[in-house]
């Protein structure tokens, strides 16, 4: 190698490591004792394949804690990208869809995958299993609703029967009591909240706030609106925006839709899922209408939003 190459690499490295308090000399030493680095090292990949733990003998139930790892990973991908966008101060729309199009891509392996889901488990084992997981439920999934946050103005996120009622100049804390997958573990007859939303509320409800305060006016959203017209009106980020918000609250929900269509009927009767919430009610993207960037769609496509989706699982002799 190029001595003088070397030689500026170092002297590079004697002005990294000179307000450290050890000479470069140290820092040298350290990489000369230190082991070469391996792939399961690196990846921790002992410990990832050793967090599997059934509660029941049933081999299904391994594919069905894998599938919500995984699902997990993409979540935290998912909001790697949002939190760039959040924190960008460039307002360049190439950054911006170089963004949109990554979670996207992320949304797609997600909604694809979900077969595993639907097709890859014994409906008989999944009956069984299910039931020593009780209250827990994919419900509480703290990273899902962290997106939400990040993605869009907290009050674009309260049920839309009672979204009119609410704005802007509501407290988070307002808008948070009111959110709408809140009604999805509450007995709609009682106002009693399961054990399900009670937990997660106990264990996450500080930080959920803190992060809806952090973002009050830089979701995802208020970034594209900062942007200017050009770049909002730029065909390319409204359709990566377009396309984001469909597959985060259309496609996505109606996996969960397929999934719970075939193991939570019996009989054309709903069975509870493991954390009592109102699956037939709450997970139809046409019935919580949570739509992300709002002004880019059409009076008429929010209108409808989901609906010929929902209908078609419901009731297929609607679809032509």
């Amino acid at each position: 190698m190029d001595k003088e190459h070397i030689d500026s690499q170092i002297s590079k490295l004697e002005e990294k490591y000179k307000d450290s308090g050890q000479d470069l000399s140290s820092y040298l030493d350290g990489l000369l004792y230190q082991r070469y680095l391996t792939y399961w090292d690196y990846i921790n990949l002992d410990t990832l394949l050793s967090i599997q733990v059934p509660r029941t003998h049933f081999p299904d139930e391994e594919i069905f804690i894998m599938y919500h790892q995984i699902t997990e990973l993409y979540f935290k991908l998912i909001l790697h990208e949002q939190k760039q966008l959040v924190d960008d101060k460039s307002q360049d729309v190439d950054f911006f869809i170089e963004k949109a199009n990554r979670i996207n891509s992320y949304y797609k392996v997600l909604i694809s995958s979900f077969s595993i889901m639907i097709k890859g488990m014994q409906r008989e084992q999944f009956m069984q299993f299910r039931m020593a997981l009780l209250p827990a439920s994919g419900f509480q999934s703290a990273q899902y609703r962290m997106i939400e946050l990040y993605a869009t103005p907290m009050e674009n996120l309260i049920h839309h029967t009672e979204r009119e009622q609410f704005s802007s100049q509501n407290s988070i804390e307002e808008l948070y009591e009111s959110i709408y997958w809140k009604k999805g573990a509450t007995d709609v007859v009682t106002g009693e909240k399961t054990l399900t939303l009670k937990q997660f509320e106990y264990r996450y409800t500080p930080r959920l706030i803190r992060i809806a305060k952090e973002v009050q006016h830089s979701t995802v959203y208020h970034k594209y609106q900062q942007l200017p017209e050009a770049a909002r009106n730029n065909k390319e980020l409204i359709e990566a925006l377009k396309a984001l918000d469909v597959n985060a609250n259309v496609n996505w929900p109606l996996m969960h839709m397929g999934s719970a269509y075939r193991y939570l009927t019996k009989e054309n009767t709903a069975i509870d899922a493991t954390g009592g919430t109102n699956w037939k009610e709450y997970l139809p993207p046409g019935f919580q209408k949570v739509v992300f960037f709002p002004e880019l769609f059409s009076k008429e496509e929010l209108n409808n939003w989901g609906k010929q989706w929902v209908d078609h699982i419901f009731n297929p002799e609607k679809i032509k």
